[in-house]
């Protein structure tokens, strides 16, 4: 350490006579001693104050540049180094460094700068607004064929991909481009994996999803999956499950899945096709997930339904019930549940069969599973009669629904249950599936439903509570009691915030209860008039007109 201190010594008097030599040999003494304990050396570094006098070293010109960024990069190996390096400046000096054409000099300072980086979102958006991606991406360009280069941008990507700050500064590059021709390059695990670690952040970027098409790199993933399907090695293996993956991430950008669709005929779309009925669980994942993305507008998804691809999905859901594989489920119900939202699809669809099938995930216990399976069920019946009426006076379908009405700890199972509740009622307008509800003990989660913060899901739960009333006043007269319905619609009323709508359906439910003596009389003390005469005056017309009609019922039974 002695010789340490007597070198950092000469350091600090070399560089103001600019002595090279003695310069560049105190610098090989100190980084001798760094790489023999980096800890130890770095501390004296600090201690001598050393680290504004390296600042000064940094210039392009002259010829001690790498060791003084080895030196940093050694340095700044040390957390407690890495705030020291900054306040001494070395950052501006090291970006300049990176329009060298120097390779060893470019290394060091990708090091370098890694490293003082490192673990830091701020500095590391300090760099970005620096403008050091293009430069690194000019880099990857320029020194493809240097793999220490090419791993240190690599990594220096990978870093910087999980800013938001930079997608928009990677979009203005060609880094798709750049990281495409890379990957065809590549045969080792490993650097396809550097790849993809840098392709999955960049790909949340929709511009980025787009560049990364047209670059071919669907062409590659799909290569990947060729070469590593039958494969039982565990790298091919997770190279298989990263490249299908990075397959659905591109189909979530709008114009990368249609670009990939094209029209049904596109040679990528019909390849995901083909993972459906594969053996490997997770290109069946895959597979199914893209079809759920792909299905994102009514024209992609008429088209897909007219092409059969339902019948491979319920195909997939048979052999998965028994297999019991979630994710695969769970895929495959969206997929379903996003097909079944046009209006042409859904008579199609139950005649393929979809509910039957969807029913006998009924009794499955995870949560994403339940979640997904309601929500397919609740597109199909949307304005299908019959359909409704079917699955409304299935008993154990009801049960189970009024089950998940209480799954607190899923908020999502429980809200896509109500929902599917209410629209059995709303659809089917059938007295059987009322008294099917009643009995179900359904009534009182739809009263509870009223008063979601959500207005769709108030106003749903109101027209079916309306449709219970006039349908069967009598079979749900003490749910309606033990729920609090009427304490429930007087709260509706009086809100100011409740919109239009939710005012006049509770007004609507208000008079067709008043058909029961025990809620007309509830009613009454509850002095609705007062609150239903000031919504005379309501900007709506639909809802002041209502509001003369029940004031007129109020008054005319009181």
């Amino acid at each position: 350490m002695d010789n340490l201190s007597d070198a950092l010594a000469k350091l600090k008097l070399a560089s103001t006579d600019s002595a090279s030599d003695s310069v560049d040999g105190c610098l090989d003494c100190l980084l001798k001693a760094l790489l023999n304990n980096t800890t130890e050396a770095s501390v004296k570094v600090q201690e001598m104050g050393v680290l504004p006098l390296l600042a000064t070293l940094l210039s392009p010109q002259s010829s001690c540049a790498p060791r003084v960024a080895n030196i940093i990069a050694e340095v700044a190996k040390n957390e407690f180094m890495r705030t020291p390096c900054v306040e001494a400046g070395l950052i501006p000096p090291l970006i300049q460094l990176l329009n060298s054409t120097d390779q060893e000099i470019l290394l060091q300072t990708g090091r370098a700068l890694g490293n003082i980086c490192y673990d830091s979102h701020s500095l590391q958006g300090q760099l970005i607004s620096m403008g050091v991606i293009p430069t690194l991406v000019k880099l990857l360009g320029i020194h493809s064929h240097n793999a220490a280069l090419t791993e240190m941008c690599l990594i220096a990507f990978g870093n910087l991909a999980e800013l938001e700050s930079s997608k928009e500064q990677f979009a203005s590059t060609n880094i798709a481009e750049e990281l495409v021709r890379l990957f065809q390059k590549q045969v080792e695990h490993e650097k396809r994996e550097m790849i993809f670690e840098v392709l999955a952040p960049l790909a949340e970027n929709d511009v980025i999803k787009l560049q990364m098409v047209e670059a071919g790199l669907v062409e590659c993933l799909l290569e990947v999956v060729g070469q590593t399907v039958d494969s039982k090695r565990e790298e091919d293996v997770a190279q298989l499950k990263t490249a299908s993956d990075l397959m659905v991430l591109l189909l979530l950008g709008d114009e990368s899945m249609q670009k990939l669709f094209e029209g049904g005929k596109g040679s990528v779309f019909q390849r995901v096709l083909s993972w459906i009925p594969s053996h490997n669980h997770q290109l069946q994942l895959a597979g199914a997930l893209a079809i759920a993305n792909f299905a994102r507008n009514d024209g992609n998804c008429i088209h897909m339904v007219d092409t059969g691809i339902v019948e491979m999905l319920l195909e997939l859901l048979d052999r998965h019930i028994d297999e019991g594989n979630v994710t695969v489920q769970h895929a495959a119900l969206s997929a379903l549940r996003n097909l079944a939202i046009p209006v042409v699809n859904k008579s199609k669809m139950l005649s393929a069969g979809v509910a039957d099938v969807v029913l006998k995930f009924l009794q499955s216990e995870m949560p994403p599973v339940q979640f997904k399976l309601l929500g397919t069920l609740r597109m199909l019946i949307d304005t299908q009669v019959e359909a409704a009426d079917q699955l409304g006076t299935n008993g154990k379908l009801v049960e189970r629904l009024v089950e998940w009405c209480e799954a607190k700890d899923h908020a999502g199972v429980m809200g896509e249950s109500n929902r599917l509740l209410s629209a059995l009622i709303r659809h089917s307008k059938s007295k059987d599936v009322v008294r099917t509800v009643i009995q179900g003990g359904g009534v009182k989660h739809l009263v509870t439903m009223a008063t979601s913060e959500h207005m769709i899901m108030q106003n749903e739960a109101l027209v079916a509570l309306g449709l219970i009333a006039a349908l069967d006043l009598v079979a749900a007269e003490k749910d309606f009691e033990g729920a609090n319905l009427v304490a429930v619609l007087h709260k509706l009323l009086s809100d100011e915030r409740s919109a239009p709508e939710i005012k006049y359906n509770s007004m609507i439910l208000i008079c067709a209860v008043m058909g029961s003596e025990p809620l007309h009389k509830e009613v009454q003390s509850r002095a609705f008039i007062d609150v239903v005469s000031k919504l005379r005056s309501h900007e709506n017309k639909t809802v002041s007109h209502q509001a003369s009609l029940t004031e007129q019922r109020l008054t005319a039974q009181s």
